[in-house]
């Protein structure tokens, strides 16, 4: 099979470690309740918490949080625009579709695993949270981590494309927050 982008050896060295993490952690899908319990929270991250915590931050903290709602609002979009962007020129295929050890625990929302969208949302909404409201952080924050973990049990993501995703929810959050 001949390349048509050659890699260098440093370059699949990564590959090969973001399959092997991939797969160990997809192992742990195995077991019927770490199922269904990451599935659970990639549903949630899905966009339903992130859309209920957004509506609930002024009716809890008052008027005055509706600039916390805003600021996730704002992030979330931009989120949304620069993933699709991004998966669209790096098409990289889903670690299930590379090796068959990896059993999908999830349908896939998109086609493309690189960057992992959800863990860009989850970081850039806890970061943006908690930012104004620190008292949000072990609501958010530990929902997050889930978040981004739940990717590589259900087999959707490879390490690298939760790391990408968590930099670049990272980077939004403080553009977002530097406003």
């Amino acid at each position: 099979m001949q390349r048509l982008h050659p890699q260098t050896p440093f370059i699949e060295w990564i590959s090969l470690q973001d399959l092997q993490i991939t797969r160990a952690c997809n192992r742990l899908c195995r077991a019927w309740p770490v199922r269904r319990f990451f599935a659970l929270v990639s549903r949630l991250g899905d966009g339903i918490w992130w859309y209920a915590l957004i509506l609930a931050i002024p009716f809890v903290y008052g008027p005055g949080a509706w600039t916390v709602s805003l600021r996730m609002a704002v992030t979330g979009a931009l989120g949304l625009l620069a993933y699709k962007w991004i998966k669209a020129r790096t098409a990289r295929p889903r670690p299930f579709t590379r090796s068959h050890q990896i059993a999908p625990g999830l349908p896939p929302l998109d086609q493309y695993s690189f960057p992992s969208g959800h863990t860009l949302h989850a970081t850039a909404f806890s970061l943006v949270a908690v930012a104004s409201l620190p008292g949000l952080f072990w609501l958010t924050v530990p929902f997050a981590v889930c978040v981004a973990l739940s990717r590589l049990v259900l087999g959707l993501h490879y390490p690298s494309d939760v790391l990408a995703g968590a930099a670049l929810g990272a980077v939004l959050a403080g553009l977002v927050l530097m406003v």
